[in-house]
């Protein structure tokens, strides 16, 4: 840099300050600057400056799935897509951290070069959770569960599950519901709502679990004999696994009730062909639910991932005490027009 600055005839502050800070230098001596520096071959050093600096202008995002699922599952690509939109408007790099639920994790997470953290929701036992919480960098997490020191952006999925579940359950239904993982061992299983675990450690699959369970009560049916299947991702495939496994028993005037437009979509695959009568309800209110005519709440995960991103590279409260009270994205409950065969 020295020799830079004098190869321009600056001061060596003012050759810093035309790759750091360009805005304080002059356009005619920034150029300057910037011809010496191209014709000794200079070019400011990235890891030098993240050194001198202590920021490395990136974010990581944090994945407690593989790392494939952030691409496959459309919702989760436009969480990906809302974290993105704010780390360009920041001038932000994003650096994806998978996490595989042994002993690394932490030291993964921990110490990856980045200035925050967005974690994608995962489980009450993730050691990875009081690991950033007690981290000085920034964090947001969608969905908890909440931890000091993480800011944390959701939705009231209670009333959401609530709401769509008395919705559907009004068309006098016999209720099944595909539910997500109770743990981080993602066992598949089919279940009773009495046969389900006192504590499940996923808080977004707890909170859809007791509103399913209040509205199916409210209507005058019975959780404890309510058919469960839990899947162990959110994929079609599993959502077709599930109602394959489910189908000997059910009814002529089904409802599955699933918590994801995926898992939704998947057992309509599975069933339409021998359970045509059968009734759906989802979570994201995604085109093809709406398409078939499924109910389905809307769940803005574009939107929360731009929440979580302004959070940590925006100075929004991250790691504020009272940033852990949640910050809170409006739902509604959807349904499309019925398919013609079904008018």
């Amino acid at each position: 840099m020295k020799e830079v600055a004098t190869r321009a005839g600056v001061s060596p502050m003012t050759a810093s300050y035309t790759f750091s800070k360009p805005g304080r230098v002059a356009p005619a001596t920034r150029e300057l600057v910037r011809e010496a520096a191209a014709e000794l071959g200079y070019r400011p050093d990235a890891v030098g400056r993240a050194l001198r600096s202590g920021r490395t202008q990136q974010l990581g995002v944090v994945f407690g799935e593989h790392l494939s699922y952030a691409f496959d599952d459309p919702q989760a690509a436009q969480f990906l897509a809302g974290v993105a939109e704010v780390c360009v408007a920041e001038v932000f790099g994003v650096t994806l951290i998978p996490t595989r639920g042994d002993t690394s994790d932490v030291d993964r997470v921990l110490s990856a070069a980045v200035d925050g953290y967005v974690l994608w929701t995962t489980a009450e036992d993730d050691p990875v959770l009081d690991a950033v919480g007690g981290d000085p960098r920034p964090a947001a997490i969608q969905g908890g569960p909440r931890r000091d020191g993480i800011a944390c952006v959701t939705q009231d999925d209670y009333q959401a599950a609530f709401a769509v579940a008395s919705q559907a359950l009004g068309e006098d239904r016999a209720p099944v519901v595909l539910s997500f993982p109770a743990d981080r061992s993602r066992r598949s299983a089919v279940a009773t709502g009495a046969d389900l675990p006192a504590d499940v450690l996923f808080p977004v699959t707890a909170a859809r679990l007791r509103g399913y369970r209040d509205a199916i009560e409210a209507s005058g049916r019975t959780w404890a004999e309510t058919p469960v299947a839990v899947a162990p991702r959110n994929t079609r495939g599993e959502g077709a696994a599930a109602a394959r496994r489910l189908a000997p028993g059910l009814p002529a005037n089904t409802l599955v009730i699933a918590m994801s437009d995926e898992l939704a979509l998947g057992a309509y695959e599975a069933l339409h062909a021998t359970h045509p009568d059968t009734a759906y309800t989802g979570w994201d209110g995604s085109r093809p639910a709406l398409e078939l005519g499924m109910w389905s709440v809307t769940n803005p995960l574009r939107e929360q991932g731009r929440r979580c991103a302004r959070i940590v590279v925006g100075g929004d409260g991250g790691g504020d005490a009272d940033a852990t009270a949640g910050r809170f994205v409006p739902w509604s409950v959807r349904r499309g027009p019925l398919p013609r065969e079904h008018r």
